[in-house]
């Protein structure tokens, strides 16, 4: 497969599985549907990074500031995270998840991990790691190219 024709397929499957991965939210039962994807990648930011500074969880997210500022409202809202005041920036909020965030975002998470393990039931161990390796790598350097630190 020369390079245009890798590249057509990588745009086509990324949009495929963007699809299927909203898709499957929408028809799975409720621990898929628990948190949008929104709430759902911001508990998961917390959970790895402890309590941000929204502006941190915009940063970290390629999101607008008053975006993260409407569904962290939201969030708060269901009790899925706290808020405070920035002891480093007077006008900055920090938000922590809270426990029925973190019980939810693991609720999800490991119902995603059941569907994934018999999506992938017939790949090996070895193929398994290889796709989670080329996906964080793909993912990190998207990341990189919006933040304007990758190739341009």
């Amino acid at each position: 497969m020369d390079d245009e024709l890798a590249l057509g397929s990588i745009e086509t499957q990324v949009a495929m599985l963007i699809r299927l991965g909203e898709a499957t939210r929408r028809s799975s039962p409720r621990p898929h549907r628990a948190l949008d994807r929104a709430a759902y990648v911001i508990l998961r930011l917390l959970r790895e990074s402890g309590p941000q500074n929204i502006s941190a969880v915009a940063h970290r997210l390629n999101l607008d500031g008053s975006t993260v500022t409407r569904q962290v409202g939201a969030m708060h809202r269901d009790a899925l995270v706290e808020r405070s005041a920035d002891p480093d920036d007077g006008r900055g909020t920090v938000i922590a998840a809270t426990a029925e965030g973190l019980a939810q975002v693991e609720a999800v998470s490991r119902a995603r991990r059941e569907l994934y393990d018999v999506v992938l039931k017939d790949w090996t161990g070895q193929e398994r790691k290889d796709l989670a390796a080329v996906l964080e790598r793909f993912t990190h350097d998207m990341d990189a190219y919006i933040k304007g630190r990758g190739p341009q």
